[in-house]
């Protein structure tokens, strides 16, 4: 498909996970890519961190980092208000720690700068 994409670490261009396992796009306040999937190369924390400012304020959530550059690449988000419960368990992406492959077109591109075809799971 035309959309394909693998998702690369921005520091060091591990491939972190793919359009394949992608499950939402949040754009509004986080502006992250979901997935529900992810490689080996992706780690995350036992200990939980607690939102204290920002977008994450009141929530809990482990830390995702690349496991080859030790970036931070995201986060899984533990417990939340109701607007964000949507994304509990699953990967959550920055878009600005993260780079874009895109196949048919074989270029790589900022994942800021990508639209994937609408797929959400809020509803």
């Amino acid at each position: 498909p035309a959309e394909c994409a693998m998702f690369q670490c921005g520091g060091c261009w591990a491939v972190l996970g793919d359009s394949l396992h992608l499950c939402a796009e949040e754009e509004r306040r986080l502006g992250l890519l979901v997935c529900y999937r992810v490689t080996n190369n992706v780690a995350w924390e036992d200990s939980l961190m607690i939102g204290l400012e920002g977008a994450l304020v009141g929530c809990a959530y482990n830390v995702l980092s690349c496991q080859s550059c030790g970036s931070n690449v995201g986060f899984i988000l533990y417990s939340a208000p109701s607007d964000l419960a949507y994304l509990r368990g699953l990967f959550c992406f920055f878009k600005d720690s993260i780079i874009c492959y895109l196949l048919e077109k074989q270029i790589i591109i900022q994942a800021s700068k990508v639209n994937f075809p609408a797929v959400t799971l809020e509803e």
